[in-house]
């Protein structure tokens, strides 16, 4: 039988491409999109859904007999330092709530989206292990480590299956940046598309974590359809695609795109990406549920570069009519 899923924040950078994932692979029917306000593109199953709301989401749950749930609804890392308190009262508001709903409706699964910036200056910069010290110095950071430990305090006081991963950078075409520290890594590939020059926010040389669209999804779903005796880490699994800088996806553009001009004038994203680490150690996700990522940077690249250009041809749009993203 197959489940019936509610994806809070649909309409964000990751749920605008994991939903339709899900209804391609589960049927339309079966998911259910939900989100502040409709997107166009949404002909059946999109409900108005505030994740704040915990009455509103029973009333959602009951309504279609949900039976998983993938909460992809939070404030992100750039976006939270502006209202640190904001972002710690939904954040932690939206999952309290998920948990809470999920233990009195019967929930089968529940999925909770963690990240990178739950790592602090206790966690080694190269191969951080998946058990590192989490000393998170962002609001987004303190609510996704706070969030890993409620997960797993709801699996094991009430049984919740509660699973999850700590994306990186999450680099796609599909949907614009949503307000996070590496989204220069998308911004980045509009610009060259655009024939524009970019600057960016981070030094070039500031290594980070990213991982493609497509793995991120793949992973996602991957996890999620594990037997649940494989899931060992029931507070979050790293997850790695690949590591770069400013500097070198820069490079690989031009070999694109000779003319692509890139500066960089550094602003408070910097400081976050600095205590972030520079490559990730993710053997238990490759243990316990037979992660592996399937894209390299020259795909990466190749990829990113031929769906924009499709994409900005399909909209018939000159650099003027089209706004940076973000």
């Amino acid at each position: 039988m197959k489940p019936i899923i509610l994806v809070t924040g649909a309409n964000g950078q990751l749920g605008s491409v994991l939903t339709p994932a899900l209804r391609a692979r589960y049927g339309t029917d079966n998911v259910i999109a939900s989100d502040l306000l409709p997107l166009p593109g949404y002909e059946s199953r999109f409900e108005i859904l505030d994740a704040t709301d915990e009455s509103r989401m029973t009333e959602v749950v009951r309504q279609y007999g949900v039976s998983q749930i993938y909460h992809l609804a939070a404030i992100l890392s750039a976006s939270g330092e502006k209202a640190p308190l904001r972002t710690w009262d939904i954040n932690m508001t939206a999952l309290l709530n998920v948990l809470e709903v999920s233990r009195k409706e019967g929930i089968e699964k529940v999925f909770y989206p963690s990240s990178i910036a739950v790592f602090g200056e206790s966690a080694p910069l190269e191969n951080t292990p998946n058990n590192a010290f989490l000393d998170p110095l962002t609001a987004y950071g303190i609510s996704k480590a706070a969030g890993e430990n409620w997960a797993k305090y709801y699996f094991a006081k009430f049984g919740i299956d509660v699973r999850s991963v700590r994306y990186p950078g999450v680099i796609g075409y599909q949907s614009d940046p949503g307000g996070g520290t590496t989204d220069y890594a998308v911004e980045i590939f509009h610009s060259a598309v655009r024939n524009e020059p970019y600057t960016c926010f981070l030094e070039p040389g500031e290594t980070l974590p990213m991982i493609f669209m497509d793995d991120a999804i793949r992973a996602t779903i991957e996890l999620m359809e594990a037997p649940k005796e494989n899931i060992k880490e029931r507070s979050s699994y790293n997850l790695a695609g690949l590591s770069f800088s400013p500097a070198e996806v820069a490079a690989a553009i031009q070999k694109h795109y000779p003319d692509f001009n890139v500066s960089y004038s550094p602003d408070s994203r910097q400081a976050i990406a600095a205590k972030w680490p520079d490559s990730i150690n993710d053997s238990p996700a490759r243990d316990d549920w037979n992660w592996q990522p399937q894209f390299k940077m020259e795909e990466l690249v190749e990829t990113m570069l031929t769906k924009l250009q499709e994409k900005y041809a399909a909209k018939k749009l000159t650099p003027s009519q089209h706004s940076s993203a973000a």
